[in-house]
């Protein structure tokens, strides 16, 4: 698995610099991102088919949320807890 500083080269060759906040680019931000943003795409339909503003509202952060936080650890931690909040604020 190529390291950080290789796929940064390689999407530098694009025109792409800069991904996650300005820090380098990580795999596990791309995965949990991707992870959270399905389950806020789950979220923000089955809000829309039954009319709770409360998941649509929460899917919604969870499928904007990755875009502003470079730190995996922080990603993970607040799409837990909004997939936290999705769960136990039902209606």
């Amino acid at each position: 698995m190529p390291d950080n500083q290789t796929i940064n080269a390689i999407l530098s060759s694009y025109g792409i610099s800069g991904l996650a906040g300005g820090g380098g680019f990580s795999l596990w931000n791309l995965l949990w991102g991707t992870v959270f943003g399905i389950i806020g795409w789950m979220a923000f339909l089955r809000g829309r088919r039954e009319a709770n503003w409360r998941a649509m509202v929460i899917g919604i952060a969870l499928m904007v949320y990755t875009f502003f936080v470079g730190n995996t650890w922080l990603v993970f931690i607040i799409g837990t807890a909004l997939t936290a909040a999705l769960y136990f604020w039902r209606e």
